[in-house]
């Protein structure tokens, strides 16, 4: 049994603890709020560019020339899976979800006889697809110390998917990120990015009961989707990024609130183990002193 020292010892380190992990709580809870208005004003933008996209695929789709960025290049052979995740631990499940996603995607692929390649955004992806997809990983992009994603990081991450399809290095790109539902609530998510996945019908519902618009073009259309098409895979990835960040720190919050409410109820209970047996310490000597003053 632990000595009493001891105990006062455990007690006060995991009081240490929850003071830890109810900072931690209180900062992911004042960094969601703004991850979070990131996240929902991307949102309509990329939802419009898919649109849009869908609009001018419609009409170029099936024509000579069209962009491998749309229709891909005929075949599905070689699968890159770009896995974003976080670059820090202490977030629940979130990290980890991902990378179950895609490691189940990647091996289905692999069952089918393709080829995969994944490329990391974040360490926490990579570490956790390393052992068993460590041979697969072919680049890692990791943005520790960055305080805050932009554009900028996106376009990046674009140009390099880009350069890798334009050298054949593969056919079918796909990304995993997780979609923020609520701060409880996020989904891990695959989109495809490459060939483009476009809607049949854009524009919804309020598009059905409206007249169709016309529009005309300048430059020709061709050239308006080709630019598109690139500039839809970093508005994509940069949702991604976003819908992250604030998943990210939704997690983290719920987890550490767990992690704070768990450290209070261990402290009760060692606080109740610590006084009973300080107690019957306390009994056990005045016993021996009353035997030893009869004895006498």
């Amino acid at each position: 049994m632990a000595s009493l020292k001891d105990m006062r010892n455990r007690i006060a380190s995991v009081k240490a603890t929850r003071k830890i992990t109810k900072a931690m709580q209180m900062v992911a809870a004042a960094k969601l709020r703004r991850a979070q208005e990131a996240a929902t004003a991307a949102r309509p933008y990329a939802e419009r560019m898919a649109e849009v996209l869908g609009s001018l695929a419609s009409k170029v789709a099936d024509k000579n020339g069209a962009s491998p960025l749309l229709v891909g290049t005929g075949k599905d052979q070689v699968h890159l899976l770009i896995v974003m995740t976080a670059e820090r631990g202490l977030c629940g499940g979130f990290n980890s979800n991902i990378a179950k996603l895609a490691r189940a995607d990647a091996n289905r692929l692999i069952a089918n006889g393709k080829t995969v390649k994944i490329l990391t955004v974040g360490r926490k992806g990579a570490d956790n697809l390393r052992r068993d997809l460590g041979r697969n990983i072919v680049e890692r992009k990791d943005f520790q110390g960055v305080r805050q994603l932009t554009f900028s990081h996106a376009e990046g991450l674009a140009k390099r998917v880009l350069e890798m399809f334009e050298a054949g290095e593969f056919d079918i790109a796909t990304l995993y990120f997780s979609e923020f539902k609520s701060v409880i609530t996020q989904k891990p998510t695959a989109l495809q990015l490459i060939p483009a996945t476009v809607s049949e019908a854009p524009g919804g519902a309020a598009a059905k009961g409206a007249a169709a618009a016309v529009h005309e073009y300048e430059p020709s259309e061709e050239e308006v989707l080709g630019f598109l098409l690139s500039r839809n895979i970093s508005t994509q990835i940069f949702r991604g990024l976003l819908e992250n960040s604030a998943s990210f720190y939704g997690s983290q919050m719920t987890a550490m609130d767990n992690a704070t409410r768990n450290a209070g109820d261990m402290i009760n209970k060692l606080t109740i183990k610590y006084n009973r047996q300080r107690q019957a310490n306390i009994t056990k000597e005045l016993i021996e002193i009353i035997s030893g003053a009869e004895a006498v």
